[in-house]
C-alpha cells in the first residue's frame, strides 16, 4: 500500500499530524486485534492536522465496511481489498508535498466474505509496486488465500482460495528489493503451487526456494503447515537458505483436540519430524504456535501440551486464547473452556516456554555467530526472524546491511548480547566508526 501511494506521487510524512492522508491497515483475525485496530483508527483520527483525511483499510474494513463507517464517523473512507486509495485532492497541496503515514498492526491474517476462486480484487495486493525496503530484509508474499478449511479459522471464505504467483513475479520483485534476507511469506505457504497443478503443481515451493535463496545472502520461510513439510523442503531450507529455521503452524498437539480443529497430526508425529530436522541439521530453530482455550479442551489436552513443550524444546512459542469467531465450524461447538481456565494454562505454558527459551539462548554465550545488522546496534542471526523474536545488541559501529562474525558474552531473556572478537575487530571490514 505505501508502494502503491508514492508510486502516485505522494511521499512520507513525519507523523501521523503532519500527513495529508494518514491509512489505517487493520486486522479482523481475532477480538484482540480488532479491538487495536480501531484504537489505532481513533488516536491517529485524534492526531491528524485539520483537513488531512484518514482512511482504513484491511482485514476489518473488508469484514466489517458498513458497521465501520457507521461507528467511526471521524473516518472519510473505509476500503476493503477490492476498492483504491486514492491521494487527497487538496487544491493548496501540491503533490511533492503531500504525506503519507502508514500504521499496521502487523497481523498477518484475516477473514470475513466469501469469494469465488474466479475473483481477483481489482486492487489485487499480490500486483502493487513495492516501496524500496528501509531495513536489509523485506516480506516478499507469494500467494493470496488459503484452501484449507481449520475449525478456528475463516481465511477461505475471506481472502478466498489459494492463488500463487508466478515463479518469474516473485524472483524480479526480489531483484528489485535489492536486500539481504527475504521472508516469504503466505496464509498457506508449503502449498505454493497445488492451485496450479499444470503450471507449477505440489512441492512447486521447492524449486521457488531454490530461485530466490540464488539472489540473496538469507532466505527464510514462515507458517509452514507439518502435513507439507517434505523431505525434499527441509533439505533446501537446510541446504540452501543460510537459515534453518522452521516455523511450523502446528496449533496443538492432542489428535482429538486437533481433529475438532480439523487439523492433521499430533504430538508424536511433530516431535518425529523435529527430532529428524535437528539429525540433518542440529543447529535448526524452530518457532511455532499454539490455541489455548479451543471447545473441548481438556485438562488432558493441556497436560499433552505441556509435555510436548517441555521435549521440543522450540526456540520460540506463541500462545493464544482461542477466539470465538463467527462463520467457522468452531462458533458452535459445545465445551467452551472457562476464561479463567484459559487464563491459568496461557500463564502455565508462558512460563515454561520463557525458561526454555532463556536457556536456549543462554547456550549460545561464548560462541560465535554470523549476524546481519539491521540498525546501529541491533543483528540478527538465522536463529531470530525479524520483528518477532529476539535480537542480538552488537557495537554500534556496524553498518546495517552487512554481515560479521560477533561472539556472544551475555544473554537477557531472549535478547542477546555480543562483541566483536579481537581477530575480526582488527580484520577491519564494515566497520563505521569506533565500537
Amino acid at each position: 500500500l505505501t508502494g502503491k501511494l508514492l508510486a502516485d506521487g505522494m511521499s512520507p510524512a513525519r507523523s501521523a499530524s503532519d500527513a495529508d492522508l494518514v491509512l489505517v491497515n487493520t486486522c479482523a483475525f481475532i477480538e484482540s486485534a480488532r479491538q487495536e485496530s480501531i484504537d489505532v483508527t481513533l488516536s491517529l483520527a485524534d492526531a491528524r492536522k485539520p483537513g488531512a483525511r484518514i482512511v482504513v483499510t484491511g482485514c476489518m474494513a473488508e469484514r466489517y465496511g458498513d458497521e465501520l463507517a457507521e461507528a467511526l464517523p471521524e473516518v472519510d473512507r473505509i476500503v476493503g481489498f477490492g476498492g483504491a486509495i486514492e491521494a487527497p485532492d487538496h487544491d493548496h497541496v501540491h503533490s511533492h508535498e503531500r504525506g503519507l503515514q502508514a500504521k499496521s498492526t502487523a497481523v498477518p491474517v484475516a477473514f470475513g466474505r466469501t469469494r469465488s476462486a474466479a475473483t481477483v480484487p481489482a486492487f489485487d495486493l499480490l500486483n502493487l509496486p513495492r516501496p524500496k525496503s528501509a531495513a536489509p530484509w523485506a516480506y516478499v508474499k507469494i500467494a493470496e488465500g488459503c484452501d484449507r478449511t481449520c475449525g478456528f479459522c475463516a481465511i477461505p471464505s475471506f481472502r478466498g482460495p489459494q492463488r500463487s504467483r508466478d515463479i518469474a513475479q516473485i524472483v524480479d520483485e526480489v531483484d528489485a528489493l535489492d536486500v539481504q534476507e527475504i521472508v516469504l511469506v503466505a496464509q498457506d505457504l508449503a502449498s505454493y503451487g497445488k492451485d496450479r497443478p499444470g503450471e507449477l503443481g505440489a512441492g512447486s515451493i521447492v524449486g521457488l526456494v531454490q530461485a530466490v535463496a540464488a539472489r540473496v545472502a538469507r532466505t527464510r520461510l514462515l507458517y509452514l503447515y507439518p502435513s507439507d513439510l517434505t523431505d525434499a523442503l527441509i533439505d533446501v531450507i537446510c541446504e540452501h537458505t543460510g537459515v534453518a529455521y522452521f516455523d511450523l503452524s502446528l496449533q496443538h498437539v492432542s489428535k482429538s483436540l486437533l481433529r475438532k480443529m480439523r487439523r492433521w497430526g499430533d504430538g508424536d508425529r511433530f516431535l518425529r519430524r523435529i527430532e529428524d530436522i535437528r539429525r540433518r541439521e542440529p543447529s535448526a530453530a524452530f518457532r511455532s504456535n499454539f490455541i489455548v482455550g479451543y471447545p473441548g479442551e481438556t485438562e488432558d489436552d493441556h497436560d499433552q501440551l505441556l509435555s510436548f513443550v517441555r521435549e521440543a524444546r522450540l526456540d520460540w512459542c506463541g500462545f493464544f486464547s482461542y477466539s470465538r469467531e463467527e462463520g467457522t465450524y468452531a462458533y458452535d461447538l459445545s465445551g467452551a473452556v472457562p476464561a479463567n481456565l484459559v487464563r491459568e494454562r496461557l500463564a502455565e505454558l508462558t512460563e515454561l516456554q520463557d525458561a526454555i527459551t532463556a536457556q536456549s539462548r543462554d547456550e549460545l554465550i561464548g560462541l560465535d555467530i554470523e549476524v546481519l545488522i539491521d540498525r546501529p546496534g541491533i543483528g540478527r542471526s538465522f536463529r531470530e526472524a525479524p520483528e518477532i523474536d529476539g535480537e542480538v545488541r552488537v557495537p554500534t559501529g556496524l553498518v546495517p546491511g552487512s554481515f560479521h562474525t560477533v561472539r556472544v558474552i551475555g544473554a537477557e531473556g531472549p535478547d542477546l548480547d555480543a562483541e566483536l572478537t579481537r581477530a575480526i575487530a582488527m580484520s577491519g571490514g564494515s566497520v563505521a566508526g569506533t565500537a
